[in-house]
């Protein structure tokens, strides 16, 4: 396996945590947007990720590598959340609910973490291949 093939990998996964952290980013942002340009409240976004092979399908192990993509970005259908508070602006005249995004700001918190330690997982590989790199030039000397 080469290292560029290595750095492809490690790479493919910095980019998805770096989406999957924007998209936290958005869904924190938004948490109290109750009016959208689309009409309603802000709908928690998820990325779509998969697993995609990169190795040579006759060699077992290469055949195992795989890298990740960020194949689109959904959103999450799960019911908003149906708030009491008669004074604002978008409230149901008859009843007094807001229809408030379905981000729980806890969980993201937690998305977050899992995201940041993640991707730093991926930069001490990275850099952990730099390395490698760096000693065999030393040893083509």
């Amino acid at each position: 396996m080469s290292l560029l093939k290595s750095m492809d990998i490690v790479g493919s996964g910095m980019h998805a945590q770096r989406v999957r952290l924007n998209l936290i980013s958005s869904n924190l942002a938004n948490a109290n947007t109750t009016r959208t340009k689309d009409g309603g409240p802000y709908r928690r976004m998820d990325p779509v990720i998969s697993a995609v092979s990169v190795g040579d399908a006759s060699n077992e192990f290469e055949a195992a590598l795989k890298r990740v993509q960020v194949d689109s970005i959904k959103e999450d259908t799960t019911p908003f959340v149906d708030v009491y508070d008669p004074g604002h602006p978008d409230a149901d005249p008859n009843t007094g609910v807001v229809a408030m995004p379905n981000v729980n700001v806890m969980e993201e918190m937690v998305n977050m973490v899992t995201a940041t330690r993640s991707y730093e997982a991926n930069v001490t590989a990275f850099e952990a291949l730099k390395q490698m790199a760096m000693k065999a030039m030393e040893i083509g000397r």
